[in-house]
Protein backbone atom coordinates (compact mmCIF):
# COMPACT_ATOMS: atom_id res chain seq x y z
CA UNK A 1 0.00 0.00 0.00
CA UNK A 2 0.93 3.44 0.14
CA UNK A 3 3.71 3.32 2.31
CA UNK A 4 3.14 4.32 5.53
CA UNK A 5 4.47 7.00 7.65
CA UNK A 6 3.33 4.14 8.33
CA UNK A 7 3.45 6.10 6.64
CA UNK A 8 5.06 9.30 4.89
CA UNK A 9 8.60 8.50 6.55
CA UNK A 10 8.57 5.09 4.34
CA UNK A 11 8.18 7.41 1.02
CA UNK A 12 12.04 8.64 1.55
CA UNK A 13 12.77 5.00 2.42
CA UNK A 14 15.73 4.52 0.25
CA UNK A 15 15.60 0.95 -0.20
CA UNK A 16 12.18 0.08 -0.13
CA UNK A 17 11.14 3.80 -0.49
CA UNK A 18 7.66 3.68 -0.46
CA UNK A 19 4.37 4.24 -0.74
CA UNK A 20 4.66 2.48 0.27
CA UNK A 21 3.60 2.00 2.86
CA UNK A 22 3.52 -1.43 3.85
CA UNK A 23 7.29 -1.70 3.88
CA UNK A 24 8.70 -4.57 5.70
CA UNK A 25 8.65 -4.38 9.14
CA UNK A 26 12.99 -3.56 9.60
CA UNK A 27 15.38 -4.33 12.23
CA UNK A 28 17.59 -2.64 14.54
CA UNK A 29 20.37 -0.43 12.49
CA UNK A 30 23.75 -2.86 12.99
CA UNK A 31 26.96 -0.86 12.47
CA UNK A 32 29.55 -2.44 10.21
CA UNK A 33 32.97 -1.09 9.69
CA UNK A 34 35.16 -1.69 6.73
CA UNK A 35 37.09 -4.46 7.09
CA UNK A 36 40.69 -4.29 7.96
CA UNK A 37 40.72 -0.85 8.40
CA UNK A 38 42.56 -0.06 11.88
CA UNK A 39 41.44 3.77 13.59
CA UNK A 40 44.58 5.91 12.74
CA UNK A 41 44.36 9.73 14.21
CA UNK A 42 42.70 12.12 12.20
CA UNK A 43 41.24 15.02 12.57
CA UNK A 44 37.20 15.14 11.97
CA UNK A 45 37.82 18.48 9.74
CA UNK A 46 39.22 15.64 7.51
CA UNK A 47 35.52 14.60 6.98
CA UNK A 48 34.06 17.90 6.39
CA UNK A 49 32.78 18.05 2.51
CA UNK A 50 30.83 17.28 -0.40
CA UNK A 51 31.01 13.32 -0.48
CA UNK A 52 29.12 11.19 -3.43
CA UNK A 53 28.92 7.96 -3.87
CA UNK A 54 26.52 4.76 -5.46
CA UNK A 55 25.01 2.37 -3.41
CA UNK A 56 24.38 -0.94 -5.63
CA UNK A 57 20.84 -2.45 -3.54
CA UNK A 58 20.86 -5.19 -6.05
CA UNK A 59 17.70 -4.19 -8.16
CA UNK A 60 18.72 -0.82 -8.31
CA UNK A 61 21.85 1.33 -8.24
CA UNK A 62 21.38 4.68 -6.26
CA UNK A 63 23.43 7.85 -5.97
CA UNK A 64 23.70 9.49 -2.31
CA UNK A 65 25.45 12.89 -1.55
CA UNK A 66 26.69 13.06 1.88
CA UNK A 67 27.06 16.64 3.00
CA UNK A 68 29.13 17.20 5.77
CA UNK A 69 29.86 20.70 7.47
CA UNK A 70 32.16 21.21 10.63
CA UNK A 71 30.26 24.01 13.29
CA UNK A 72 30.99 25.53 16.62
CA UNK A 73 29.37 22.04 17.83
CA UNK A 74 31.31 19.23 15.86
CA UNK A 75 29.89 17.96 12.65
CA UNK A 76 26.54 17.69 11.45
CA UNK A 77 25.36 16.24 7.97
CA UNK A 78 22.76 15.75 5.58
CA UNK A 79 22.09 13.33 2.78
CA UNK A 80 20.33 13.47 -0.67
CA UNK A 81 19.44 10.32 -2.40
CA UNK A 82 20.12 11.91 -5.68
CA UNK A 83 18.09 9.45 -7.59
CA UNK A 84 15.19 9.55 -5.99
CA UNK A 85 14.12 13.57 -6.52
CA UNK A 86 17.45 14.69 -4.29
CA UNK A 87 15.41 13.36 -1.20
CA UNK A 88 16.63 14.97 1.82
CA UNK A 89 17.65 12.66 4.85
CA UNK A 90 18.23 13.90 7.80
CA UNK A 91 21.24 12.31 9.68
CA UNK A 92 20.72 12.58 13.66
CA UNK A 93 23.96 11.64 15.18
CA UNK A 94 27.29 11.71 13.96
CA UNK A 95 30.56 10.68 15.46
CA UNK A 96 34.13 10.19 14.46
CA UNK A 97 36.95 8.19 16.13
CA UNK A 98 40.27 8.33 14.18
CA UNK A 99 39.63 7.94 10.73
CA UNK A 100 36.10 6.43 11.28
CA UNK A 101 32.68 8.59 10.59
CA UNK A 102 29.40 6.50 12.05
CA UNK A 103 26.10 7.99 11.39
CA UNK A 104 22.82 7.21 12.35
CA UNK A 105 19.49 7.82 10.19
CA UNK A 106 16.57 7.03 12.04
CA UNK A 107 14.25 8.80 10.04
CA UNK A 108 14.85 6.12 7.53
CA UNK A 109 16.03 3.16 10.35
CA UNK A 110 19.65 3.79 8.09
CA UNK A 111 23.12 4.26 9.17
CA UNK A 112 26.46 4.24 7.68
CA UNK A 113 29.77 3.47 8.87
CA UNK A 114 33.24 4.07 6.86
CA UNK A 115 37.15 4.65 7.00
CA UNK A 116 38.83 7.69 5.46
CA UNK A 117 41.71 6.44 3.64
CA UNK A 118 44.99 8.82 4.04
CA UNK A 119 46.17 7.53 0.60
CA UNK A 120 43.15 7.86 -1.77
CA UNK A 121 40.90 10.28 -0.03
CA UNK A 122 38.14 8.21 -0.25
CA UNK A 123 35.36 6.87 2.81
CA UNK A 124 35.61 3.20 2.34
CA UNK A 125 32.09 1.98 4.54
CA UNK A 126 28.89 0.36 4.50
CA UNK A 127 25.61 1.27 4.87
CA UNK A 128 22.85 -0.81 6.66
CA UNK A 129 19.23 -0.40 6.25
CA UNK A 130 16.32 -2.28 7.47
CA UNK A 131 18.94 -5.07 8.54
CA UNK A 132 20.38 -4.94 4.60
CA UNK A 133 24.07 -4.04 4.47
CA UNK A 134 25.39 -2.82 1.59
CA UNK A 135 29.33 -1.46 0.44
CA UNK A 136 29.42 1.92 -0.46
CA UNK A 137 32.82 4.03 -1.07
CA UNK A 138 32.27 7.71 -0.72
CA UNK A 139 34.21 10.28 -3.08
CA UNK A 140 34.81 14.10 -2.87
CA UNK A 141 33.39 15.94 -4.78
CA UNK A 142 33.00 20.20 -5.15
CA UNK A 143 29.81 21.60 -3.85
CA UNK A 144 27.03 21.62 -5.92
CA UNK A 145 27.65 18.68 -8.01
CA UNK A 146 25.37 15.54 -7.44
CA UNK A 147 22.85 17.82 -6.97
CA UNK A 148 19.38 16.77 -8.88
CA UNK A 149 17.90 18.84 -11.74
CA UNK A 150 14.40 19.18 -12.51
CA UNK A 151 12.67 16.44 -12.92
CA UNK A 152 10.76 15.34 -16.17
CA UNK A 153 6.98 14.38 -16.05
CA UNK A 154 5.62 14.72 -18.86
CA UNK A 155 2.19 13.46 -17.96
CA UNK A 156 1.78 16.79 -15.65
CA UNK A 157 -1.12 19.22 -16.87
CA UNK A 158 -0.19 22.89 -17.07
CA UNK A 159 -2.90 25.56 -16.66
CA UNK A 160 -4.54 27.07 -18.25
CA UNK A 161 -6.86 23.89 -18.40
CA UNK A 162 -9.66 23.19 -20.64
CA UNK A 163 -12.15 22.52 -17.81
CA UNK A 164 -13.04 23.96 -14.85
CA UNK A 165 -10.56 23.50 -11.30
CA UNK A 166 -11.54 25.25 -8.44
CA UNK A 167 -10.23 24.63 -4.67
CA UNK A 168 -12.51 23.80 -2.43
CA UNK A 169 -13.36 22.57 0.88
CA UNK A 170 -15.90 20.27 2.73
CA UNK A 171 -16.41 19.56 6.27
CA UNK A 172 -16.72 15.93 7.72
CA UNK A 173 -19.03 16.73 10.22
CA UNK A 174 -19.19 13.25 12.20
CA UNK A 175 -15.27 14.34 13.17
CA UNK A 176 -15.60 17.71 13.48
CA UNK A 177 -12.76 18.73 10.78
CA UNK A 178 -12.31 20.31 7.76
CA UNK A 179 -11.08 18.72 4.42
CA UNK A 180 -9.60 20.96 1.25
CA UNK A 181 -9.53 19.95 -1.97
CA UNK A 182 -9.42 20.66 -5.67
CA UNK A 183 -12.80 19.75 -7.38
CA UNK A 184 -12.80 19.42 -11.62
CA UNK A 185 -14.97 19.39 -14.22
CA UNK A 186 -15.94 19.59 -18.20
CA UNK A 187 -16.34 23.16 -18.98
CA UNK A 188 -19.21 22.93 -20.56
CA UNK A 189 -22.71 20.77 -20.24
CA UNK A 190 -23.35 18.91 -16.91
CA UNK A 191 -24.32 17.45 -14.78
CA UNK A 192 -21.57 15.04 -14.33
CA UNK A 193 -20.50 11.63 -13.21
CA UNK A 194 -18.36 12.26 -10.73
CA UNK A 195 -15.66 10.85 -8.80
CA UNK A 196 -13.73 10.88 -5.19
CA UNK A 197 -10.36 10.08 -5.12
CA UNK A 198 -8.52 8.55 -2.26
CA UNK A 199 -5.57 8.38 -1.56
CA UNK A 200 -2.76 5.06 0.11
CA UNK A 201 -1.40 5.12 3.56
CA UNK A 202 0.15 7.61 4.95
CA UNK A 203 -0.34 11.29 4.98
CA UNK A 204 -0.87 12.55 0.90
CA UNK A 205 -1.95 15.47 -0.41
CA UNK A 206 -4.40 15.75 -2.83
CA UNK A 207 -2.27 15.16 -5.82
CA UNK A 208 -1.21 11.94 -4.10
CA UNK A 209 2.58 13.32 -4.66
CA UNK A 210 5.49 10.78 -3.97
CA UNK A 211 9.08 10.55 -5.69
CA UNK A 212 8.41 13.89 -7.81
CA UNK A 213 5.14 12.36 -9.22
CA UNK A 214 1.67 13.79 -8.42
CA UNK A 215 -0.65 10.60 -9.71
CA UNK A 216 -4.08 12.04 -8.85
CA UNK A 217 -3.30 15.58 -10.39
CA UNK A 218 -2.45 13.10 -13.55
CA UNK A 219 -5.68 10.82 -13.36
CA UNK A 220 -8.02 13.74 -12.21
CA UNK A 221 -7.02 15.47 -15.24
CA UNK A 222 -7.43 12.56 -17.83
CA UNK A 223 -10.88 11.83 -16.04
CA UNK A 224 -11.66 15.28 -16.68
CA UNK A 225 -10.89 15.31 -19.95
CA UNK A 226 -13.11 12.25 -20.67
CA UNK A 227 -16.27 14.07 -19.22
CA UNK A 228 -15.70 12.71 -15.40
CA UNK A 229 -16.17 15.42 -12.53
CA UNK A 230 -13.47 14.51 -9.99
CA UNK A 231 -12.45 15.58 -6.32
CA UNK A 232 -9.46 15.28 -4.51
CA UNK A 233 -8.38 16.37 -1.25
CA UNK A 234 -5.63 16.58 1.45
CA UNK A 235 -5.73 14.03 4.25
CA UNK A 236 -6.66 15.04 7.22
CA UNK A 237 -4.47 17.22 8.78
CA UNK A 238 -2.51 17.39 5.84
CA UNK A 239 -1.95 20.89 3.98
CA UNK A 240 -4.75 22.42 4.15
CA UNK A 241 -7.36 19.91 5.98
CA UNK A 242 -7.53 20.44 9.60
CA UNK A 243 -8.12 17.08 11.99
CA UNK A 244 -5.36 14.69 13.60
CA UNK A 245 -3.91 12.03 10.97
CA UNK A 246 -1.86 10.03 13.57
CA UNK A 247 -4.73 9.02 15.97
CA UNK A 248 -7.03 7.72 12.45
CA UNK A 249 -7.39 4.68 11.67
CA UNK A 250 -9.14 3.42 7.84
CA UNK A 251 -12.67 3.49 9.25
CA UNK A 252 -12.09 7.09 10.35
CA UNK A 253 -10.64 7.67 6.70
CA UNK A 254 -13.64 6.47 5.42
CA UNK A 255 -15.69 9.06 7.10
CA UNK A 256 -13.70 11.59 5.12
CA UNK A 257 -14.17 9.88 1.68
CA UNK A 258 -18.05 10.02 2.24
CA UNK A 259 -18.02 13.93 3.46
CA UNK A 260 -16.67 14.16 -0.06
CA UNK A 261 -19.54 12.23 -1.35
CA UNK A 262 -22.00 14.73 0.51
CA UNK A 263 -20.13 17.60 -1.11
CA UNK A 264 -20.52 16.51 -4.47
CA UNK A 265 -24.06 15.42 -4.25
CA UNK A 266 -24.79 19.01 -3.11
CA UNK A 267 -23.17 20.67 -6.27
CA UNK A 268 -25.84 21.12 -9.33
CA UNK A 269 -23.17 20.38 -12.05
CA UNK A 270 -23.06 16.91 -10.45
CA UNK A 271 -25.42 13.73 -11.24
CA UNK A 272 -26.38 12.34 -7.24
CA UNK A 273 -27.06 9.17 -8.83
CA UNK A 274 -23.35 8.90 -10.39
CA UNK A 275 -20.79 9.61 -7.77
CA UNK A 276 -18.58 6.71 -7.30
CA UNK A 277 -15.64 6.52 -5.49
CA UNK A 278 -11.54 5.15 -6.71
CA UNK A 279 -8.97 4.16 -4.22
CA UNK A 280 -5.79 3.76 -4.59
CA UNK A 281 -3.70 1.19 -2.22
CA UNK A 282 -5.02 2.19 1.55
CA UNK A 283 -7.83 3.55 -0.48
CA UNK A 284 -8.84 0.77 -2.32
CA UNK A 285 -9.56 -0.87 1.15
CA UNK A 286 -11.63 2.22 2.27
CA UNK A 287 -13.73 2.52 -0.82
CA UNK A 288 -15.81 -0.78 0.02
CA UNK A 289 -16.19 0.63 3.78
CA UNK A 290 -17.79 3.79 2.33
CA UNK A 291 -19.91 2.12 -0.33
CA UNK A 292 -21.15 -0.66 2.39
CA UNK A 293 -22.20 2.45 4.87
CA UNK A 294 -24.02 4.65 2.08
CA UNK A 295 -26.33 4.25 -0.39
CA UNK A 296 -24.72 7.77 -2.22
CA UNK A 297 -22.05 5.31 -3.51
CA UNK A 298 -22.68 4.24 -7.32
CA UNK A 299 -19.85 2.28 -7.90
CA UNK A 300 -16.69 2.23 -6.78
CA UNK A 301 -12.98 0.99 -8.54
CA UNK A 302 -9.96 -0.40 -6.42
CA UNK A 303 -6.28 0.81 -7.65
CA UNK A 304 -4.27 -1.81 -5.91
CA UNK A 305 -6.39 -2.49 -2.96
CA UNK A 306 -6.07 -5.33 -0.86
CA UNK A 307 -7.68 -8.62 -0.71
CA UNK A 308 -6.41 -10.21 2.50
CA UNK A 309 -5.22 -9.09 6.03
CA UNK A 310 -2.22 -6.66 6.51
CA UNK A 311 -0.35 -9.74 8.23
CA UNK A 312 -0.50 -11.56 5.17
CA UNK A 313 0.11 -8.40 2.72
CA UNK A 314 3.21 -7.36 5.16
CA UNK A 315 4.81 -10.84 4.69
CA UNK A 316 4.09 -10.95 0.70
CA UNK A 317 5.35 -7.53 -0.01
CA UNK A 318 8.77 -7.72 2.55
CA UNK A 319 9.89 -10.78 1.12
CA UNK A 320 9.30 -9.24 -2.68
CA UNK A 321 10.92 -6.13 -2.23
CA UNK A 322 13.69 -7.85 -0.17
CA UNK A 323 14.33 -9.95 -3.12
CA UNK A 324 14.40 -7.30 -5.91
CA UNK A 325 16.59 -5.55 -3.65
CA UNK A 326 19.17 -8.77 -3.80
CA UNK A 327 18.80 -10.09 -0.15
CA UNK A 328 19.35 -13.58 0.38
CA UNK A 329 16.79 -16.19 1.13
CA UNK A 330 18.42 -17.29 4.62
CA UNK A 331 17.78 -12.95 5.81
CA UNK A 332 14.11 -12.64 4.21
CA UNK A 333 13.58 -15.90 6.32
CA UNK A 334 15.07 -14.23 9.64
CA UNK A 335 13.19 -10.90 8.68
CA UNK A 336 9.84 -12.85 8.18
CA UNK A 337 10.24 -14.43 11.68
CA UNK A 338 10.80 -11.03 13.11
CA UNK A 339 7.68 -9.52 11.89
CA UNK A 340 6.15 -12.78 13.31
CA UNK A 341 6.71 -12.37 16.88
CA UNK A 342 6.01 -8.18 16.62
CA UNK A 343 2.93 -9.39 15.11
CA UNK A 344 2.23 -12.06 17.77
CA UNK A 345 2.83 -8.83 20.34
CA UNK A 346 0.11 -6.62 18.68
CA UNK A 347 -2.68 -8.88 18.35
CA UNK A 348 -1.66 -10.19 21.68
CA UNK A 349 -1.00 -6.98 24.00
CA UNK A 350 -3.41 -4.53 24.06
CA UNK A 351 -1.78 -2.56 26.12
CA UNK A 352 0.50 0.24 24.38
CA UNK A 353 3.38 0.27 26.87
CA UNK A 354 3.84 -3.41 28.06
CA UNK A 355 3.32 -4.50 23.82
CA UNK A 356 6.30 -1.48 23.36
CA UNK A 357 8.47 -3.00 25.47
CA UNK A 358 8.05 -6.54 24.69
CA UNK A 359 8.44 -5.32 21.04
CA UNK A 360 11.31 -2.98 22.14
CA UNK A 361 13.72 -6.64 23.24
CA UNK A 362 12.54 -8.77 19.99
CA UNK A 363 14.19 -5.37 17.39
CA UNK A 364 16.58 -4.70 19.81
CA UNK A 365 18.02 -8.24 19.71
CA UNK A 366 22.24 -8.52 20.62
CA UNK A 367 24.14 -5.72 20.59
CA UNK A 368 26.02 -5.60 17.56
CA UNK A 369 28.22 -2.48 17.72
CA UNK A 370 27.33 1.19 17.02
CA UNK A 371 26.80 3.72 19.45
CA UNK A 372 23.48 2.78 21.92
CA UNK A 373 22.02 5.86 21.46
CA UNK A 374 21.47 5.43 17.69
CA UNK A 375 20.13 1.78 18.05
CA UNK A 376 17.59 3.20 20.88
CA UNK A 377 16.48 6.21 18.38
CA UNK A 378 15.55 3.40 15.45
CA UNK A 379 14.02 0.65 17.24
CA UNK A 380 12.15 3.10 19.46
CA UNK A 381 10.82 4.59 15.94
CA UNK A 382 10.58 0.94 14.50
CA UNK A 383 8.10 0.31 17.87
CA UNK A 384 6.57 3.39 17.58
CA UNK A 385 5.39 3.05 13.89
CA UNK A 386 4.00 -0.66 14.27
CA UNK A 387 1.92 0.40 17.63
CA UNK A 388 0.12 3.23 16.36
CA UNK A 389 -3.50 2.47 16.16
CA UNK A 390 -3.81 2.85 11.98
CA UNK A 391 -1.34 -0.28 12.13
CA UNK A 392 -3.41 -2.17 14.75
CA UNK A 393 -6.23 -1.85 12.37
CA UNK A 394 -4.67 -2.81 9.33
CA UNK A 395 -3.08 -6.08 10.83
CA UNK A 396 -6.06 -7.67 11.38
CA UNK A 397 -8.69 -6.17 9.04
CA UNK A 398 -9.98 -8.28 6.56
CA UNK A 399 -11.37 -6.50 3.53
CA UNK A 400 -12.88 -9.37 1.83
CA UNK A 401 -15.36 -9.51 4.78
CA UNK A 402 -16.66 -6.01 3.60
CA UNK A 403 -16.37 -6.94 -0.23
CA UNK A 404 -19.07 -9.48 0.34
CA UNK A 405 -21.09 -6.41 1.86
CA UNK A 406 -20.36 -4.42 -1.72
CA UNK A 407 -23.84 -4.53 -4.05
CA UNK A 408 -22.48 -1.45 -6.28
CA UNK A 409 -20.26 -2.10 -9.73
CA UNK A 410 -16.94 -2.85 -9.08
CA UNK A 411 -13.78 -2.31 -10.97
CA UNK A 412 -10.65 -4.11 -9.45
CA UNK A 413 -7.08 -3.73 -10.77
CA UNK A 414 -3.52 -4.39 -10.35
CA UNK A 415 -0.35 -4.03 -12.10
CA UNK A 416 1.00 -7.44 -12.73
CA UNK A 417 4.77 -6.17 -11.32
CA UNK A 418 3.45 -4.66 -7.99
CA UNK A 419 5.53 -5.91 -5.34
CA UNK A 420 3.43 -3.92 -2.34
CA UNK A 421 0.29 -5.31 -2.92
CA UNK A 422 0.94 -8.51 -5.45
CA UNK A 423 -2.25 -9.36 -8.19
CA UNK A 424 -2.47 -12.40 -7.41
CA UNK A 425 -3.62 -13.24 -4.05
CA UNK A 426 -5.20 -10.19 -3.90
CA UNK A 427 -7.36 -9.60 -6.98
CA UNK A 428 -8.03 -13.44 -6.84
CA UNK A 429 -9.42 -12.65 -2.71
CA UNK A 430 -11.34 -9.60 -4.28
CA UNK A 431 -13.17 -11.57 -6.81
CA UNK A 432 -14.25 -14.72 -4.52
CA UNK A 433 -15.35 -12.45 -2.31
CA UNK A 434 -17.53 -10.41 -4.66
CA UNK A 435 -19.14 -13.34 -5.56
CA UNK A 436 -20.08 -15.10 -2.75
CA UNK A 437 -21.71 -11.63 -1.59
CA UNK A 438 -23.53 -12.41 -5.09
CA UNK A 439 -22.50 -8.88 -7.30
CA UNK A 440 -22.36 -9.95 -10.60
CA UNK A 441 -21.49 -6.24 -11.84
CA UNK A 442 -17.66 -6.13 -11.30
CA UNK A 443 -14.61 -6.48 -13.49
CA UNK A 444 -10.89 -7.77 -12.33
CA UNK A 445 -7.99 -6.94 -14.33
CA UNK A 446 -3.90 -7.79 -13.67
CA UNK A 447 -2.05 -5.31 -15.98
CA UNK A 448 0.79 -6.45 -17.59
CA UNK A 449 4.14 -4.90 -16.69
CA UNK A 450 2.45 -1.87 -14.44
CA UNK A 451 4.06 -1.61 -10.43
CA UNK A 452 1.96 -0.26 -7.59
CA UNK A 453 2.05 2.86 -8.64
CA UNK A 454 0.72 1.66 -12.20
CA UNK A 455 3.93 2.57 -14.29
CA UNK A 456 5.30 0.68 -16.55
CA UNK A 457 8.50 -0.98 -14.72
CA UNK A 458 11.40 -3.22 -14.79
CA UNK A 459 11.11 -5.03 -11.19
CA UNK A 460 8.28 -3.56 -9.92
CA UNK A 461 10.58 -2.16 -6.83
CA UNK A 462 9.86 0.56 -5.10
CA UNK A 463 13.11 2.27 -5.56
CA UNK A 464 11.90 2.69 -9.31
CA UNK A 465 9.32 4.55 -9.01
CA UNK A 466 11.05 7.69 -8.93
CA UNK A 467 13.36 7.13 -11.95
CA UNK A 468 10.63 6.04 -14.02
CA UNK A 469 9.08 9.71 -16.31
CA UNK A 470 5.73 8.06 -16.93
CA UNK A 471 3.43 8.79 -13.81
CA UNK A 472 0.31 6.92 -14.73
CA UNK A 473 0.03 3.90 -17.57
CA UNK A 474 -2.37 5.45 -20.40
CA UNK A 475 -3.81 2.26 -20.96
CA UNK A 476 -4.68 2.16 -17.37
CA UNK A 477 -6.40 5.48 -17.31
CA UNK A 478 -8.10 4.71 -20.29
CA UNK A 479 -9.33 1.51 -18.60
CA UNK A 480 -10.72 2.95 -15.48
CA UNK A 481 -12.32 6.39 -17.11
CA UNK A 482 -14.14 3.81 -19.77
CA UNK A 483 -15.82 1.39 -17.22
CA UNK A 484 -17.18 5.17 -14.96
CA UNK A 485 -18.57 5.92 -18.14
CA UNK A 486 -19.78 2.69 -18.71
CA UNK A 487 -21.43 1.83 -15.80
CA UNK A 488 -22.77 5.43 -14.91
CA UNK A 489 -24.26 5.50 -18.35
Amino acid sequence: MNLDHRMRLLMKHLLTCMAAVLVPLGTATTFVSAAGQEPTPSDSSDFAGNWIGTLDAGAAQLRLRFVIAEGDEGLSATVFSIDQGNTEIPVETITTNGDTISMSMPMVGASYKGALSAEDGRITGTFTQAGASFPLILERAPYGEGEAGPVRRPQDPSEPYPYLAEDVTFANREEGHTLAGTFTRPATGGPFPAVVLISGSGPQDRDEALMGHRPFLVLADHLTRRGIAVLRYDDRGVGKSTGDFASATTEDFATDALAGVAYLKSRDDVDPGAIGLAGHSEGGVIAPMAAVQSSDVSYIVLMAGTGVNGEQILYAQAALIARAAGASEAAIAENRERQRRIFEVLKTEDDPERAADRMGAILGGPDRGGTESARDQIIEAEVQRVNSPWFRFFLTYEPAAMLEQVTVPVLAINGEKDLQVPHEVNLHAIEAALQRGGNTRYEVHALPDLNHLFQHAETGAPSEYQAIEETWSPEAMELISGWILKVTG
